[in-house]
């Protein structure tokens, strides 16, 4: 038995960064959806998405499964009621199901086996948007901090570093923190496995500095922050979330801001996260085609493999897609569609952006995989 979090039509509100990837493969706080649920439920937990992000996961075993409704937002009632699920009960709401348990390898087909059970359940909280994300963030840095960090101890760090509310800081093994200055009066502060903290950085929780990522020298970080694992992060940020294997490395502002998978943003390249009217950003929205009010902050949504030029000037409510070469004269436009090249309609040629991305792996020790390029080919070839 085991949970399997399953995607539906809806995620596509979520593109460019379902483009792809599984929704439970997103990073919110601390954590990515997937291991969430593993901790919330010590469960193994698989995925259930699109066709053609499906050979990017483990295949669903046969068996009796609980699937979950992968944009749906954990409480602690809706966790009790998942954890009583009896086989061939299903949870609704007015949005459809919320989460169910059966015998199948994919939604379709566990409820398909038998008679059904339905249990309408109020409205649960669903991600639906990606400025959501950054809404959000903080809320999930604390909600995973006393998750991860319960009966634990934290490393002890050293006492070249000025700490303020020590408490709420907690570092794993093998973090190394020298000469900063940690502020976590107004959020937690969590240091992940073989984190670094160079000299000279001021950061303010809530932070959610994944395994093995970098704050680089006089690196200021304000709340609520993620950055995700192996990243390399520098400058000004601030209420972001940047996903595993990208670099924000060097001077400029990240503000309001998702940043994909392998994206890397040049050195004093900065976004815009408000309008010169204080008024609300309308933020597009690939799939449905329209406008999205974000609220009255919000910088830029960028899918994976996205790369930006030096000194760059990035709009406020941008969307780019994804394996874009961001470069152009002044501030940008706000939508650039996957693989542009540039902001004049440019169009990135697919062998070399395999070769580019492949040659970006490398400087992490990874390669791109036969799987993921062929994701890409189809999101070329179909968006």
């Amino acid at each position: 038995m085991a949970i399997v979090l399953f995607d539906t039509e809806r995620r596509s509100g979520l593109y460019p960064l379902t483009y792809t990837r599984a929704v439970a493969d997103m990073r919110t706080g601390i954590c990515t959806i997937q291991d969430r649920w593993r901790y919330l439920l010590n469960e193994e937990v698989y995925v259930e998405t699109a066709l053609y992000l499906q050979a990017l996961y483990t295949k669903v075993p046969a068996g009796i499964h609980t699937f979950i409704d992968a944009q749906v937002m954990p409480s602690d009632d809706l966790i009790n009621s998942i954890k009583n699920l009896q086989q061939g009960e299903v949870l609704e709401d007015e949005a459809g199901v919320v989460a169910c348990k059966a015998a199948g390898e994919s939604l379709r087909q566990a409820m398909d086996n038998g008679a059904m059970i339905f249990t309408a359940v109020d409205k649960v909280q669903r991600l639906q948007y990606a400025h959501q994300m950054i809404q959000w963030n903080k809320h999930f840095i604390e909600y995973d901090f006393k998750l991860l960090t319960q009966n634990k101890t934290s490393q002890s760090l050293s006492s070249t570093n000025h700490i303020i509310h020590p408490e709420n800081v907690f570092a794993e093994e093998g973090a190394n923190v020298e000469y900063a200055i940690i502020n976590a009066k107004d959020g937690p502060v969590y240091i992940g496995k073989n984190a670094v903290i160079m000299e000279g950085c001021m950061i303010r929780g809530a932070l959610a500095l994944c395994e093995k990522a970098i704050l680089k020298m006089g690196t200021k970080i304000y709340g609520a922050t993620t950055i995700g694992t192996h990243c390399v992060a520098g400058g000004e940020i601030k209420n972001s979330i940047v996903q595993s294997f990208s670099n924000k490395g060097h001077d400029g502002y990240l503000g309001d801001s998702v940043v994909g998978q392998w994206c890397n943003l040049g050195a004093g390249s900065s976004n815009s996260n408000v309008k010169n009217t204080a008024g609300d950003i309308l933020l597009w929205n690939d799939y449905a085609q329209t406008y999205v009010n974000a609220g009255n902050k919000c910088g830029v949504i960028m899918g994976d493999y996205s790369r930006v030029a030096i000194n760059t000037a990035i709009n406020t409510g941008s969307v780019y897609g994804v394996c874009c070469n961001v470069l152009g004269e002044g501030l940008l436009p706000k939508t650039l569609s996957n693989f542009s090249w540039g902001t004049t309609g440019g169009k990135y040629d697919l062998q070399k952006a395999y070769t580019h991305i492949n040659q970006w792996k490398k400087m992490k020790g990874q390669i791109a995989t036969d799987v993921e390029k062929a994701v890409l080919q189809h999101i070329f070839e179909a968006f």
